[in-house]
């Protein structure tokens, strides 16, 4: 395997295309858990926990069942099943063992069911990491580091964005902007400073 499509892969999916500030996907869990760092954080390592265990498994399925049968056309509700049973997996250990955590996520920890970026990854994953119904050389790993660290990049823009609207509770902005408004005009900007990275070529 070569080393070289991992570095592409780790520097590709947690800066240029960044699947929150690039891909503009998952935007309602970003907005909605990113308050505080805390709450923040644990919802990226909750998300990069599912992104990983379901590039796993959507790589067995979609190799294995949906190709060699011929029914490709349910990879997308396949892939939502498996997303949805890890989230609930997810949800039943946070809700055991950290239910402090379990209540500062509110909704948005089920949403991880309907989080767009969980599932961009696993079908960019069947996009990429396969060519007429075949895996490419080392396609497993690729998918699973892809799945990772697509997590981390969630990770690290739910951390910059807490931390940076942690410090806005301390000015007092117009009205018309407080809350959502500032959120999103601080994701552009955020989403802006992440467009330099697109000049990287690989």
């Amino acid at each position: 395997m070569d080393a070289g499509k991992f570095i592409a892969i780790i520097i590709s999916t947690v800066f240029i295309n960044n699947f929150i500030l690039s891909q503009f996907l998952g935007l309602c869990s970003f907005i909605g858990v990113s308050k505080e760092t805390k709450p923040a954080v644990s919802m990226g390592l909750a998300v990069t926990f599912v992104t990983t265990m379901s590039s796993l498994i959507t790589w067995l399925v979609y190799r294995w069942l949906l190709f060699p049968f011929g029914i490709t056309y349910l990879r997308t509700i396949s892939f939502i099943l498996i997303i949805a049973s890890f989230v609930q997996l997810v949800e039943m250990v946070i809700r055991k063992l950290f239910p402090h955590l379990y209540r500062a996520f509110g909704i948005y920890l089920p949403l991880i069911t309907v989080n767009c970026a969980v599932l961009g990854v696993a079908v960019l994953n069947s996009q990429d990491f396969f060519v007429n119904g075949q895996p490419v050389a080392g396609s497993f790993w690729l998918s699973l580091a892809q799945g990772f660290f697509a997590g981390i990049g969630y990770l690290l823009a739910m951390l910059l964005m807490s931390g940076i609207r942690e410090r806005l509770e301390l000015i007092d902005p117009p009205k018309s902007l407080s809350g959502v408004p500032l959120a999103f005009i601080i994701a552009s900007l955020m989403s802006l400073a992440f467009m330099g990275f697109s000049g990287f070529k690989f």
